[in-house]
């Protein structure tokens, strides 16, 4: 699952795409975003740093200041995103292409068959939230619908 934080983080970057869509885009404050997405504000401000350094949005200081989305969508990587805001993604530890840590229980990673089948998931996993953009999250998709059960 992802976390409350990465939420947020999707909430506020589709409101940032959003108003980056329109004729004459327009800075937003924290306290708007954190309207138009019903974020808490108090955690948007880490959050919008963390993005931020990531360079995917960027700050402007005075008067007309706030957050502006300084990616297209489409470059907006949705598992990179993940990687920043909530860290690795893999489902163990020795299947991690970041933070590799060999599992202390294990005496052999060639033979372990809870590593072999965990691979085959995350590999799946993977092709799918790899090619995953924030483009893709401004679309509505049928197959949400499906599994949703709109």
């Amino acid at each position: 699952m992802i976390t409350q934080k990465m939420k947020y983080a999707l909430k506020a970057l589709l409101v940032l795409a959003d108003e980056a869509s329109k004729p004459k885009p327009l800075s937003l404050t924290i306290e708007e975003i954190a309207k138009r997405s019903g974020t808490p504000k108090r955690f948007l401000e880490h959050i919008l740093l963390e993005v931020r350094n990531a360079g995917v949005i960027a700050s402007i200081r005075g008067r007309s200041g706030g957050y502006v989305l300084i990616k297209k969508p489409g470059d907006i990587s949705i598992s990179e995103l993940l990687r920043t805001i909530d860290g690795p993604i893999a489902p163990l530890p020795c299947l991690s292409r970041r933070a590799y840590q060999r599992c202390e229980d294990c005496t052999d990673e060639a033979s372990c068959r809870i590593r072999k089948i965990f691979a085959e998931v995350f590999w799946s996993y993977l092709l799918i939230i790899d090619s995953l953009t924030l483009e893709d999250m401004l679309r509505s998709g049928a197959v949400a619908d499906q599994v949703i059960g709109a």
